[in-house]
């Protein structure tokens, strides 16, 4: 496949820049949800690090400055640490100098279009970040998404995405999906779209013993993934999964 274009993708859940090492931490340090602490800063720095190597990052659990943040937008703080000129943050729950829980896009392009969609669910706070790279004819289109935790969110979430991604021809969908590649509502997704079933399903969660396979970089037909893995670092409760792609001749991304 002959390719003008190689991008080497990373999407991570940074659980908001609280380390997590077993189950126990959800407990002992559930308090870190609310209050700041000096260690994120530690954490927000190691998540720059890993950030730097790619081309475009998709991050979620962001805060876009809260006081559990200590007030500091983390997906501004790891781009200047990681040297990214453009970032965007989404946020989707809202809860004032309390939290505001984010979803977040670093890239080393700069984007043509930047759309912010609220998913449907029972309890809002979910959103879907589409930034357009190139101009729109020949131009990819990446979603950011957390999906809900619930099947019956997530399956609303799905079909209102369906529908945006059946818009763009050259598409890749980065994110915590909160379910495994052979769930019935991620099926449902694949019909529906031009998402290709991914063959390699690196394991994200827990990050101390991953055992299941949620984060995913999903990619449409004309996309080659040349390779995809989870990194086993990082500072949060996923593993961050890295992917680097091709992309048709047609694509000009700038």
């Amino acid at each position: 496949m002959a390719t003008e274009h190689k991008l080497r993708l990373l999407s991570y859940n940074i659980q908001g820049g609280i380390g997590t090492a077993g189950y126990h931490h959800y407990v002992t340090q559930s308090w870190k949800h609310v209050l700041p602490h000096r260690d994120k800063h530690k954490n927000l720095d190691q998540v720059a690090k890993i950030a730097s190597d790619y081309d475009i990052v998709a991050l979620q659990e962001t805060d876009a400055g809260s006081m559990r943040s200590n007030f500091i937008n983390q997906a501004e703080y790891v781009a200047q640490k990681g040297d990214f000129p453009f970032w965007h943050d989404q946020v989707n729950r809202n809860m004032g100098k309390f939290a505001q829980h984010s979803n977040s896009l670093l890239s080393k392009i700069r984007p043509s279009e930047v759309i912010d969609h609220k998913l449907p669910g029972l309890i809002p706070g979910r959103g879907a970040l589409m930034v357009r790279f190139g101009n729109k004819n020949e131009s990819l289109v990446i979603f950011v998404v957390h999906l809900g935790l619930s099947r019956r969110s997530r399956t609303s979430q799905l079909a209102f995405i369906s529908e945006q991604i059946q818009e763009h021809q050259h598409v890749v969908m980065m994110g915590d999906m909160n379910c495994e590649v052979d769930s019935k509502e991620m099926k449902s997704l694949f019909r529906q779209t031009h998402l290709q079933v991914p063959e390699y399903r690196p394991h994200t969660f827990p990050s101390w013993k991953p055992k299941k396979h949620i984060d995913h970089i999903l990619v449409s037909g004309g996309v080659h993934v040349l390779n995809v893995q989870a990194l086993n670092k990082g500072v949060s409760d996923h593993l961050p999964v890295a992917m680097e792609i091709g992309l048709p001749e047609n694509i000009k991304l700038v």
